[in-house]
């Protein structure tokens, strides 16, 4: 029952933030340059990008460069040269390079830069060069604990993908997402946190409750989520920073799909009552509820748009479930779907322009995106069992979970708007529900 029941109620995507202590960030004015990528296009031609070793006396140089090409590899817009290419060795970060070696292996964009150690302290220094205009782009340096470094470099990788694409990174974020362990039959779950790219894993839960859908918090210091503690399902808050539980409301019947209104002031849900399911809305504060949608069907997996207006939501009231745009009142309740199949688990995008979503047709589970009139309806990735879209903070990429055919686990993709640049996320065991912070701060 219970599995049934995770089934029917999986989705996915709101925001949390964890702070690095002690991390500064100096800007230097960047230099005109004649480096760009165009990513509204589709199928985006990789930009050759050559990225050396950070100078440092130790590993952490080149472990941090590391970091900087695989995440900008992974977003499959940059193809860093491999190094055994390079010609010029950078010995001296604050001059100059020699830019004729670098076009010479068809290096568009040159990245340089030191790691030393002051006070206890890491500081980063990089700059990115543009090869063929022979002239700096950007220059920052950043100080953090040591143990910090994996940051510094995704906060690097962030600021060469903004300076090259124009828009905000998405590296330095977090995901938290339900990681699943032990036969199917018997499944432990428990609510995990990574970074985005799957290292420095750390678990939530204990793995005693069943738990789903874990959504962050605007205000990045709590995650809302469903537990089904004690057999009953219900929706608690927990601080990130502390490990403190909190139940939102003990109502009767069930809650499920909680989460955040776009300031943090509310979480939005379904509580099923005698068979049908309505959207409801708690005040933090008060506690109190407001119930936006009054129906004899199911509506479920309420997603808030970015200026708190509007609300996507699924429903079967019209005999499948489909997709459903109402005002943030529950007013103005509108059917956006109308393809072949059923469509669940809508999304709205950060930039406010799609919802992202699931659609099952002809035994195959879909993500896809649409606008959010419905039009425009486009299908990224389609396999056995897909599901549980959410956004990256800039709305370029989304990752989902995907259910293997067979006695495999469910497991974490990403793919980008254009559809063409699928990733595999790894985690320890199986992972589901993903949900994507914020940039981090």
């Amino acid at each position: 029952m219970l599995k049934g029941l995770a089934h029917m109620i999986r989705n996915s995507l709101v925001r949390l933030l964890l702070v690095l202590a002690g991390l500064t960030a100096a800007f230097a004015t960047p230099a005109y340059a004649v480096v760009e990528l165009n990513i509204n296009k589709g199928n985006v031609q990789p930009m050759p990008i050559a990225i050396t070793d950070l100078l440092s006396n130790d590993s952490l140089g080149p472990q941090i460069s590391g970091v900087i090409a695989a995440d900008l590899q992974r977003s499959g817009l940059f193809a860093p040269i491999n190094k055994q290419a390079f010609i010029e060795k950078i010995s001296n970060p604050d001059s100059t390079p020699r830019f004729t070696d670098w076009t010479a292996i068809n290096a568009q964009a040159l990245v340089t830069g030191r790691v030393t150690q002051e006070g206890g302290r890491l500081r980063a220094e990089f700059r990115l060069w543009d090869t063929f205009g022979n002239s700096q782009m950007i220059g920052q340096q950043f100080y953090a604990q040591p143990d910090n470094w994996r940051r510094v470099a995704h906060i690097i990788a962030d600021a060469i993908y903004q300076k090259i694409t124009g828009e905000k990174g998405y590296f330095d974020t977090r995901v938290v997402f339900v990681a699943e362990s032990g036969p199917k039959t018997a499944r432990k779950t428990q609510l995990a946190i990574m970074d985005q790219d799957g290292a420095n894993v750390r678990m939530l839960t204990d793995g005693s409750d069943l738990v789903l859908t874990p959504r962050f918090s605007p205000n990045r210091q709590e995650v809302a989520y469903m537990s089904f503690a004690n057999q009953q399902p219900r929706v608690y808050l927990l601080q990130l920073q502390t490990g403190q539980r909190e139940l939102v409301g003990n109502f009767p019947g069930m809650t499920f799909s909680p989460r955040f209104s776009p300031d943090g002031q509310r979480v939005i849900m379904s509580l099923q009552q005698e068979g049908n399911a309505n959207i409801y809305t708690m005040d933090l504060r008060s506690r109190t509820t407001t119930r936006l949608t009054s129906t004899a069907a199911i509506d479920t997996s309420p997603s808030y748009s970015p200026d708190g207006t509007q609300i996507a939501f699924a429903s079967d009231r019209g005999g499948k479930p489909q997709i459903y745009v109402m005002n943030a009142d529950g007013s103005n309740q509108r059917r956006v779907s109308f393809g072949d199949g059923t469509y669940s688990t809508p999304v709205w995008s950060p930039r406010g322009d799609l919802i992202a979503f699931t659609k099952q047709s002809g035994g195959t589970f879909s993500i896809g995106v649409m606008k959010t009139d419905g039009s425009g309806e486009r299908l990224l990735t389609t396999g056995f069992h897909n599901e549980g879209p959410t956004w990256a903070p800039n709305g370029r990429v989304i990752m989902f979970f995907r259910q293997p055919a067979g006695s495999g686990g469910p497991q974490l993709y990403s793919i980008d708007l254009t559809g063409y640049n699928e990733q595999k996320i790894p985690t320890p065991g199986f992972g589901s529900d993903p949900a994507w912070s914020p940039l981090l701060e």
